[in-house]
Formats: C-alpha cells, structure tokens, sequence
C-alpha cells in the first residue's frame, strides 16, 4: 500500500486518507503529530467484538483494560498494555468508533526507541481528512475492506505528496 498525501493506493484501489496533525516526518518523535515518513509493515489487526464482526481470521478483540502506552519512560513503551496502568497510555477500547478496528504497524517496534513515537496504527478517521494523532486514518466501510484484504507483513509505504 502506498500512501502520498491525502491518498492511499492498494490493489489497483485509490482511498482518501487523513494523516497526521503535523503532516508526514522523516524525523518522528512522540507528540509532534506527524505520521512517519518511509516504510511501514502491518504486524497485527485489533477489533470491538462488542460491535463489529471479526474482519479477518487473524484479528485480536479489543477487551475493557487494554491500553497502548505511550510513555517513553516505560518499558513497555510503544506495547499493548492492561489496566491498571500506571504510566502514559492511550484506552484502546474508546467509547467513539475511531479503534473499533485498528491495523496495528511495526513503527518503533518491537525494540521501541524512548521519544521515536509510538502507536501507529490504521484506523477510522474521525472525519474526512481531519488530521490524526499522526496515525493513517480510513473512511469505515474502506478501512473493513483493506482489514479484510491485506496480512500480517502488508508493507505501507508513506511518501511525501
């Protein structure tokens, strides 16, 4: 999947996407909003069991205490986590529909580097091309057919438009 601007190209697909607050880094850091520049693999698929199908045969449901901490000074930095937690974290099963499936990414990860950025994921966006946190953000219905489609390994590559 490669991903320039404003869209992603997947299987001969054209989607609009929103990216990061802080537009597209080579240099990322936790906080500035930005989505990395380079490339990207997908390494797992969270979902709400509660409220969606499991989209793919490899999906892992999302329970009540799981967490992503985004906490430099742990060291489960840039890992899924459970309550109670507690350093820094972001609650992975959020009362809005942006986690209810999540494409996770191998960003920082598995030897997370402390202030390199955490939680990249591949999620719904809030609206059309409202900005993220600086994770890759899908309309829903494109976002249940790219989580259908791709696997563990699926390189994203994120370009400069």
């Amino acid at each position: 999947m490669i991903v320039a601007g404003g869209t992603a190209r997947f299987r001969g697909r054209l989607f609009p996407v929103s990216l990061g607050r802080g537009g597209i880094s080579a240099d990322k850091r936790e906080g500035d909003g930005a989505t990395p520049a380079g490339g990207l693999a997908i390494t797992g698929c969270l979902y709400r069991a509660d409220r969606i199908a499991r989209p793919n045969d490899w999906a892992m449901p999302i329970g009540p205490r799981d967490l992503w901490s985004d906490d430099p000074a742990a060291a489960e930095y840039n890992r899924q986590v459970r309550a109670p937690y507690a350093f820094s974290h972001e609650r992975l099963r959020r009362a809005d529909p942006l986690y209810d499936l999540v494409l996770l990414t191998d960003w920082n990860w598995p030897e997370a580097v402390p202030g390199r950025g955490s939680a990249i994921f591949v999620h719904q966006w809030r609206r059309p091309r409202y900005p993220t946190e600086g994770c890759i953000a899908f309309r829903r219905d494109h976002l249940h057919w790219l989580a259908a489609r791709v696997r563990c390994g699926t390189r994203l590559i994120v370009r400069q438009p």
